[in-house]
């Protein structure tokens, strides 16, 4: 039952359940409302609690089991980056909040997701609790660790049964403070017991632990790794989720939302959800980088661009577009266009390598794409002239967004880092980032003929660095115009 359910139950306590836990066997105040000049918040919604309901809410419950868990997986890497963090700020005392709730509308609040940091240090991902904070105090030789979470309330408590964002009767039960620390292996405290200091270094607060922390994801560890490779092959699963819902697809009025939904399937049942809004964009709306209204019709004869990841429970997401002929088949020209953007992917692809800088895998993208648009008389200038970077950039109008960016617990992951890191870095082993050329000729472009209007495409892998050189973690998921016919052959057979 969703709080909006509830209306004709209690979600806040009235003035007698707000006071200090009361005994049931000893006498209870009546619970009538009091009179109030102003108007009261969700008035039609807060019933006072009857006197019988006060008098038994907090006897007659089993004793609840005691477990302890055995340490994640991710702890032994969660404390290695918790002493990079310690060694980079000596003597300093750090807060890392995951996090609150935040309000969708009235008393409906979004899913909560921790913040990217505070999951990274502690390992506690798509579990953590909000108003959790993370804590290193300094000691002679370092920091001690701490995380601070609010304990489960005793159901001798008001909170358990009166508080609907936090009380256990409404939301199930919260971890403990032991099985939080055997968990993640720190030490934990409760939520009550913290107390800022003046001189905190608040994360989002202070710029120079942003980028830090920022930058300490741009190498993944093998744990990061891993994840990466699950979230990438539960992706893959969801494409071909859409790919045989096709002919259901393009039988709903909205099909783009059905794309959505399909893919969002496959994102609960195998995830913590998606890492961001699905892109599922049909004929025209594929040329709009970021369109997520998806509330078009997917019509044969078009393309759909689907842009899409799924979250893991660890909260490492993949990213990869693939675009579609909804019919099965690329026309002449969506094929022409296709494979110009799966050559400009391929240039990328050989460009990346240990020791090139992370902007080079753009460049080399942009070569294809300046000279192919030349080649098709779309361009005032020559491609050579459109690629110099001060007096060029004309191809940018069919390609306006970067070709690459690091990817992880966030999708546009170390986002804080400094230029010099990211853009201007190199590639190191251990590095995953995206690989994502596109060419978007938008319904009302003037500068391009009539049978390229309406058309975008774009193809996205993610990809690992390695010593040897790049893998692409979603080569599995059809790449070329041929294969993505086969593709789609196969599964709506």
């Amino acid at each position: 039952m969703s709080t909006s359910d509830s209306d004709t139950i209690a979600d806040t306590p009235s003035d007698a359940a707000t006071a200090e836990p009361q005994q049931a066997a000893e006498p209870q105040p009546t619970a009538e409302p009091q009179p109030t000049a102003e108007p009261q918040e969700n008035a039609n919604r807060k019933q006072p609690f009857p006197q019988g309901f006060l008098d038994t809410i907090s006897t007659g419950w089993a004793e609840r089991p005691s477990t302890t868990p055995v340490e994640r997986a991710q702890a032994p890497y969660a404390a290695a980056r918790r002493r990079a963090v310690s060694a980079e700020f000596p003597g300093r005392r750090l807060v890392i909040p995951a996090g609150s709730l935040k309000q969708r509308s009235n008393d409906t609040d979004y899913p909560f997701r921790a913040h990217s940091a505070f999951a990274h240090l502690t390992g506690w991902a798509a579990d953590a609790v909000p108003d959790s904070i993370l804590v290193f105090d300094p000691t002679d030789d370092g920091h001690d660790a701490t995380v601070y979470l609010r304990e489960r309330a005793d159901r001798t408590t008001a909170e358990f049964y009166a508080d609907a964002s936090v009380g256990e009767f409404w939301i199930g039960p919260r971890p403990a403070l032991e099985g939080v620390a055997s968990d993640l292996g720190i030490a934990t405290a409760h939520l009550d017991d913290f107390a800022a200091h003046d001189d905190d270094v608040v994360l989002d607060e202070d710029a120079e632990l942003a980028r830090f922390v920022s930058e300490l994801r741009l190498v993944k560890d093998a744990y990061e790794i891993e994840q990466m490779r699950l979230a990438v092959d539960v992706t893959a699963r969801g494409f071909d989720d859409i790919v045989a819902d096709l002919p259901r697809i393009i039988a709903t009025p909205r099909g783009e939302r059905a794309v959505e939904g399909v893919f969002h399937h496959r994102a609960r049942v195998e995830g913590n959800g998606e890492g961001y809004d699905t892109i599922a964009a049909s004929g025209p709306h594929a040329c709009y980088l970021h369109w997520t209204r998806n509330d078009g019709p997917v019509v044969p004869g078009d393309l759909i661009l689907i842009d899409a990841g799924v979250e893991v429970d660890s909260l490492y997401t993949a990213d990869i577009t693939r675009t579609l002929p909804v019919s099965g088949t690329f026309t002449p020209i969506q094929r022409t266009i296709y494979e110009t953007v799966r050559e400009a992917a391929d240039a990328a692809f050989a460009a990346a390598r240990p020791g090139v800088t992370f902007r080079s895998v753009h460049e080399a993208a942009m070569k294809v794409i300046a000279a192919r648009v030349a080649e098709w008389g779309l361009l005032p200038v020559s491609a050579e002239e459109a690629l110099d970077a001060t007096s060029g950039g004309q191809h940018r109008r069919y390609m306006v967004h970067g070709t690459s960016h690091h990817l992880g617990i966030d999708v546009h992951d170390c986002a804080q880092a400094r230029r010099e890191m990211y853009y201007d870095g190199l590639l190191e082993p251990g590095m995953v980032f995206t690989i994502e050329p596109g060419l978007y000729f938008q319904i009302d472009d003037l500068t391009v003929p009539e049978e390229y209007r309406g058309i975008g495409v774009r193809i996205e892998d993610d990809i690992l660095m390695t010593e040897d050189g790049p893998v692409n973690l979603s080569a599995g998921i059809p790449r070329t115009a041929d294969d993505v016919e086969a593709w789609i052959a196969r599964l709506t057979a």
